[in-house]
């Protein structure tokens, strides 16, 4: 039988392998012509008998890794489930319920192959794909894969749900409507902060300076120590809450898909579509660029670390620019600093 590869010596440096059928060459980045050799022989090989060839790969992984064979997807759901803390941990153990994850929860890491994953996306959501790529990679970044089971740019597309920022109408609405002062009072937190529901649900009456008039706080999500300068809006909520321990006792007490789900309600009967508690966040980081705020100062607010993340929370909104002309009036009529 014919062999798919033959050996070459080009520019008498490194040995390549050429393939009668693709009539392409590809470098065994070796100099050496036995070396070269066992390569290329491999290489035919592994072509003639695929199946034995997986087989002695295997036999391989488990002398060098003895929990190779044992060890399946529900496992390495297990271990990241297990390096995460706090609200991640609790989204990931969300995420494993998924039940487009059944079919290969049980299934060996080395025995997966691109169909089984094709199959999983097929039936899950958008968070499935998103969730089943950070599976893919940490098992990568393990070692406990050979190789990667879909490469990077087979992966289908992420196509999020649009999100936008809730409008001060919509909010007044809200706060109208809303009959329980505790609520109502984090509604309008939730605006004049633009913090997170998880963040601004957790404060509690000493993280306010009524002398400096801010409010002080580190994110939950990030670590990250937040300062904000309170308006008379926002103060003028804060005094009708308590001075010591929690602002919001109950929407402490409950998980965030419960507050998540009394907005939805609200806004439900309001008929008020299209935006969550998390449009609060949008819709701060909208006005703020609206209003020329310094994009520094705005991502020390909502606690951003990266200028990217602040583009995507504010990319909608719509700034009226002045003209040039009345920019040259301004430096010209303004007074020469000392």
């Amino acid at each position: 039988m014919k062999q798919r590869y033959r050996l070459f010596l080009r520019r008498k440096t490194v040995y390549y392998a050429f393939d009668n059928q693709t009539k392409r060459f590809e470098s065994l980045k070796t100099r050496d012509e036995a070396e070269a050799n066992r390569l290329l022989l491999a290489m035919n090989e592994a072509n003639k008998q695929p199946a034995m060839n997986m087989s002695l790969a295997r036999v391989y992984l488990r002398h060098s890794d003895p929990m190779v064979a044992q060890r399946t997807w529900q496992t390495v759901l297990d271990s990241i489930i297990s390096t995460k803390t706090g609200t991640t941990q609790l989204r990931w153990k969300s995420a494993a319920k998924d039940q487009a994850f059944k079919s290969i929860l049980s299934l060996p890491l080395i025995e997966t192959k691109a169909e089984h994953f094709l199959e999983v996306l097929q039936k899950g959501k958008v968070s499935t794909n998103a969730h089943l790529r950070k599976i893919h990679n940490f098992a990568l970044d393990m070692s406990w894969l050979p190789a990667t089971i879909i490469p990077k740019r087979q992966w289908p597309a992420i196509h999020f749900k649009p999100k936008r920022a809730i409008t001060l109408e919509e909010h007044q609405q809200i706060i109208a409507a809303e009959r329980n002062p505790e609520r109502r009072a984090f509604y309008r937190l939730c605006w004049c902060l633009g913090a997170s529901q998880g963040d601004i649900a957790n404060l509690r009456g000493e993280d306010v300076n009524w002398q400096d008039k801010t409010l002080s706080y580190a994110r939950k999500k990030t670590s990250v120590a937040v300062i904000v300068h309170l308006g008379e809006e926002a103060l003028t909520v804060l005094k009708d809450l308590p001075s010591e321990g929690l602002l919001f006792p109950y929407l402490a007490s409950v998980r965030t898909n419960d507050r998540a789900t009394e907005f939805r309600s609200r806004c439900k009967l309001l008929k008020i579509v299209g935006v969550t508690l998390h449009s609060y966040r949008y819709a701060w980081a909208e006005r703020a660029k609206c209003a020329g705020y310094p994009e520094r100062f705005a991502q020390e607010a909502l606690g951003h670390t990266s200028k990217a993340v602040h583009h995507a929370y504010s990319r909608k909104a719509l700034m009226k620019l002045p003209s040039l002309e009345e920019y040259e009036k301004r430096q010209t009529n303004a007074p020469a600093s000392v």
